[in-house]
């Protein structure tokens, strides 16, 4: 077991919050029991994965997409209601961090990804250093974009959407999990010969195609379903506390 409180100091030392600013509350967003015997950890805090850690037994639910963010509608309504009902009812932490787990060097997403991809960071950029930069950690070059595509939605086991740009392999492969599509352009002027992210919007195809960078949309709920089982892992690990990952699929 493991108090409320040694938890989210844990989490809190491990991710550094206060580096970032973000788009709304990181840490303990919804008060729970004091005392945690089981976490269980997902992408977003939906009805379902907070239904599935009800079934579950778990006394916390550890989440990169939290409830609250900045310019919602503050009314406790509708589905906002149906899943705070079901946190308080069951007396359930939540606990959510969202730049900062993507940005954790070893366990967030964009470091998780690139563990499952095969890739090697070397650098970061773009706002708040959020981007990474590197490229296939075995050394051998990726042939073609459409080469990487195929080896992103094999990993992924998600659809792939690929904008190609200039023929030829590729080794300077930019990163960043989710709705990253802003940072193509950072991208770019890093030196990416590819970008890997989550979403797609009209411009980066035509950014794609006139700068001769691939842009590859590998899902945003696809990208970012390893940083919160890492984290979630570790703090679970450091205190003998049980941990499950629950993946609430997602198309998106």
């Amino acid at each position: 077991m493991a108090t409320q409180q040694q938890l989210l100091q844990a989490f809190d030392t491990l991710l550094q919050p206060g580096r970032y600013k973000d788009y709304g509350p990181n840490g303990l967003q919804v008060e729970g029991k004091p005392e945690v015997g089981k976490i269980v950890s997902g992408v977003t805090a939906s009805r379902a994965l907070i239904e599935a850690a009800v079934q579950t037994g778990a006394d916390a639910v550890f989440v990169h997409h939290g409830l609250f963010w900045r310019g919602q509608d503050g009314r406790v309504t509708g589905w906002m209601k149906q899943r705070l009902a079901l946190l308080l009812t069951h007396d359930i932490n939540l606990f959510a961090y969202h730049l900062p787990l993507d940005a954790h060097p070893e366990l967030g997403n964009n470091a998780q990804l690139a563990l499952k991809l095969g890739l090697q960071a070397t650098a970061r950029f773009g706002e708040q250093d959020l981007g990474f930069m590197g490229g296939p950690a075995g050394g051998e070059d990726f042939a073609s974009a459409q080469a990487l595509a195929t080896h992103v939605q094999d990993v992924l086991q998600h659809p792939v959407v690929l904008v190609a740009g200039a023929a030829g392999p590729l080794r300077r492969i930019a990163w960043c999990t989710g709705g990253a599509q802003g940072y193509f352009e950072e991208a770019i002027a890093a030196g990416a010969q590819a970008f890997i992210t989550g979403e797609i919007s009209e411009p980066q195809a035509h950014y794609a195609r006139e700068c001769g960078v691939a842009y590859l949309a590998c899902g945003h709920h696809a990208t970012e379903r390893y940083g919160a089982a890492a984290v979630a892992a570790s703090v679970a690990a450091q205190f003998g506390v049980a941990h499950e990952f629950i993946d609430i699929d997602n198309p998106a």
